[in-house]
């Protein structure tokens, strides 16, 4: 019996020595994850649909000066005001505080501003961005003068200290900016400054990144509430940065630095202002981004703008006049540079150099008229947003020189 065992297990192992031989077939390959859809975004409303076709109609209207000229916001000049809204097409101009003074230095009354503003806008084939640096502490404009505003505006800080609302404050200060005729508003500062010792300190809240945060999220959507354009300054975050006034000032922060501290308030004012919320972008060398140029100039710093935080409205240059970006710029076409970098609006006082030169651009090949319409239709957009342009029909009020 123990035999018949042995060869019966030696035989059942011979006939199975052939079937381990054959090649296995291979396991079905995995099958592919299933990639979970994203809701479609929402269909635009008609009213929607009919704002774009507005902007559309107009910039095909354009002439390539006509164009150029949207995309200058200087400083209002003390002559030829009225005559250079024409010639040049300007898309605005910024009050400072001799635009708030008679020529015999005299406070203007209200009536007299809010004239001579009308003048401006009925000499605009395009209505004009009226707008001012109206901080609050150091830096006011329009609230100097005692005929428009009862006090001038208070510092953030001096607001903390006294337990002033920031929304109640913005949302005062919006509305009499408004009833003066002037629809843009250069704030709140989203620069993060502890440090009382910085050139930028006295402007901010003096904070941390997120204190200053949630304060310039309450600023601008009280600003945007109203009705009023922000502007968030200075991008992408000033630091201990010496006054770029005066001179070059190169940062060489970390880039995480930025975005653990400096970005956040840039984020918040850019989701609580929505459309109405411009951002302002400075001088600074961004070393950790482009160690060659100023953020202003910078192709990179202007791309972390627009894709790391997801900024699609309008962005425009600290003043090119400063001696921060004169070095800069090949015989002085720093507007050129600024465009080409991807800014839509200019702020400068030499508008009347800077523009023949970004005509020139155009005409030579060196600045893309597709970027011109683009940077243009950001601008027309903001002002749709203010108010300046309408959104429900087809009418539109462009009226050609």
């Amino acid at each position: 019996m123990k035999q018949l065992t042995t060869v019966a297990l030696m035989t059942l192992l011979l006939l199975c020595l052939p079937a381990c031989n054959q090649t296995q077939p291979e396991p079905p390959p995995p099958a592919p994850p299933v990639e979970e859809k994203l809701p479609a975004p929402p269909s635009p409303t008609q009213e929607e649909l009919d704002a774009r076709l507005i902007i559309e109609e107009i910039l095909d209207q354009m002439t390539t000066e006509e164009l150029v000229g949207q995309l200058f916001f200087p400083r209002c000049p003390g002559n030829n005001a009225v005559e250079d809204i024409q010639t040049y097409h300007l898309g605005g101009y910024i009050l400072f505080g001799r635009d708030f003074k008679s020529a015999d230095g005299s406070w203007l009354t209200e009536s007299e501003l809010t004239s001579t503003l009308a003048v401006y806008q009925n000499a605009a084939s395009i209505p004009l961005l009226i707008g001012a640096d109206e901080e609050g502490g150091s830096v006011i404009r329009a609230s100097r003068n005692p005929n428009l505003f009862s006090n001038p505006c208070q510092s953030p800080q001096r607001l903390a200290k006294r337990g002033i609302s920031f929304a109640e404050d913005a949302r005062e200060k919006s509305l009499r900016l408004l009833e003066l005729g002037i629809q843009v508003n250069l704030a709140p500062v989203a620069d993060v400054s502890t440090n009382s010792a910085n050139f930028i300190y006295d402007r901010t809240l003096g904070k941390d990144a997120e204190a200053t945060a949630a304060y310039v999220g309450e600023v601008t959507r009280a600003m945007s509430d109203v009705g009023i354009g922000s502007v968030l300054k200075h991008f992408p975050g000033y630091g201990n940065n010496d006054d770029t006034h005066t001179g070059i000032a190169i940062d060489q922060r970390p880039l995480e630095t930025f975005r653990a501290s400096d970005f956040l308030p840039f984020s918040a004012g850019i989701q609580a202002g929505g459309g109405k919320t411009a951002v302002l972008v400075s001088h600074n060398i961004m070393a950790c981004v482009d160690a060659t140029l100023p953020a202003s100039l910078s192709p990179a710093v202007h791309d972390l703008l627009r894709k790391e935080l997801g900024f699609g409205g309008v962005v425009m240059t600290d003043d090119l006049a400063m001696d921060a970006v004169k070095a800069y710029a090949q015989d002085g076409a720093a507007a050129v540079l600024a465009l080409q970098a991807g800014n839509d609006l200019i702020i400068t006082t030499d508008y009347q150099t800077q523009i023949p030169q970004v005509l020139e651009a155009v005409q030579k090949g060196t600045l893309d008229s597709a970027l011109l319409r683009r940077a243009c239709r950001r601008v027309l957009e903001w002002k749709q947003e203010l108010g300046l342009l309408p959104v429900g029909s087809a009418e539109n009020q462009f009226r050609p020189v």
